[in-house]
């Protein structure tokens, strides 16, 4: 009996111990919020209050996306103490555009899945294609890998990052046209940013990884610890 009121407390203290904590989840590009929702899911079990957001990625450029993404998160978040971010590929350029043009001053810890921090490849070799233009939208177009381009132009992360990236392709077109391991649309190498205070590969593909069981509890450790798993 003792055991069960001690899990019980347990268990009540920890839907408590973030509530002024918000974390925002920033789907990718062609993608909903719908995809980040076992994610979020975690994180509210986990005592954090979330906000899970919408943007039409394939319509406008990322600063335009980026620009209005931040108005709802100030909107959102007035009484929140801390304002962390857990992202999937295009969603993580957002928060550094955010964080390059007009930062959020609260931001606390921020894990990116398969971002493209220094471009895709993918986008280097097919992104003018009148086809893969129509899926991505402006949007797309801006992360190429080029040293003068959108992406590279965004520099160093000035705040706490930890970047989980995925190994596995179901994609095997696209990783025709990437150089060593990759995940169907980003390299290994491509998701690392100067400045990011962890990294690590799983195995995991670039649409899925958001839903791996490996990737969510490291989502929350760092969230809490600063650092990945061991």
């Amino acid at each position: 009996m003792r055991k069960t009121l001690v899990l019980i407390l347990m268990a009540l203290l920890s839907q408590h111990a973030y509530s002024n904590e918000t974390v925002v989840l920033l789907h990718g590009l062609a993608r909903t919020s719908k995809s980040m929702i076992k994610m979020e899911a975690a994180l509210k079990a986990d005592g954090y209050t979330t906000l899970n957001l919408n943007y039409p990625s394939r319509k406008h450029k990322v600063e335009h996306l980026a620009a209005n993404v931040r108005k709802e998160i100030i909107a959102a978040t007035s009484s929140s103490t801390k304002v962390h971010f857990v992202t999937h590929s295009m969603g993580g350029i957002l928060v550094r555009q955010i964080q390059k043009s007009d930062p959020i001053e609260n931001i606390g810890r921020v894990v990116m899945l398969s971002p493209p921090n220094q471009g895709s490849e993918v986008i280097d070799r097919i992104g003018d294609h009148s086809a893969v233009q129509k899926v991505n939208g402006p949007a797309g177009d801006q992360l190429g890998t080029s040293s003068d381009g959108f992406v590279a132009q965004l520099g160093p992360v000035e705040f706490e990052l930890g970047v989980i990236t995925g190994d596995r392709s179901i994609n095997w077109i696209n990783s025709m046209m990437i150089d060593g391991k990759d995940d169907g649309k980003v390299s290994t190498e491509s998701a690392k940013v100067e400045g990011m205070t962890d990294y690590k590969v799983i195995h995991a593909t670039h649409p899925m990884i958001m839903k791996k069981q490996l990737a969510i509890q490291d989502v929350l450790h760092f969230l809490k610890n600063g650092h990945f798993r061991e």
